[in-house]
């Protein structure tokens, strides 16, 4: 409860959205643990996403927009039915991301990728990577209620896209 009263605390913060982002990479750094963290922005209209936070930005920048890649185990999973997506090892990893070989070079063999979604639909989705087998259903509890504190930074920056 602790993280989550910080969550919330930089989330009435001044400096949105990304001190509510910031707050939510240290809230979840202290509840679940992570390695990487980022935050996908999804715009289904325009069928783009952007990524909007990293936890390490030297190695995953804030960059400009791609396609929605809607044939993915992602798209179905995250985006369409607003399921978490876990990858518990390395060649879950290899399997699931092109870029699978800079996320390895991070110490990142598991990952899981939750969806914000609000008002039946799925807006984004924060992302964690760790080593392997870190993330399981077990966590979904708290990880769904970060998840769900994620939708007003997300609204606001969607609120501000061109």
């Amino acid at each position: 409860m602790e993280a989550l009263s910080r969550a919330a605390a930089g989330l009435a913060a001044a400096g949105q959205p990304h001190t509510g982002l910031a707050a939510l990479d240290a809230a979840l750094a202290e509840a679940v643990g992570h390695r990487l963290f980022t935050v996908l922005v999804l715009d289904a209209t325009r069928g783009v996403s952007r990524r909007a936070y990293s936890s390490r930005p030297e190695a995953y920048p804030i960059l400009g927009e791609k396609p929605l890649r809607r044939e993915t185990e992602f798209h179905r999973l995250v985006v369409e039915e607003g399921r978490p997506r876990f990858c518990r090892d390395r060649a879950d990893i290899i399997r699931a991301f092109p870029d699978h070989a800079l996320i390895l070079s991070l110490g990142c063999e598991g990952a899981v990728n939750l969806p914000i979604r609000w008002d039946g639909q799925t807006l984004g989705a924060l992302n964690l990577l760790h080593g392997a087998g870190h993330y399981d259903e077990a966590q979904m509890p708290v990880l769904s209620v970060f998840a769900a504190v994620a939708v007003a930074p997300v609204l606001r920056i969607l609120a501000d896209a061109p």
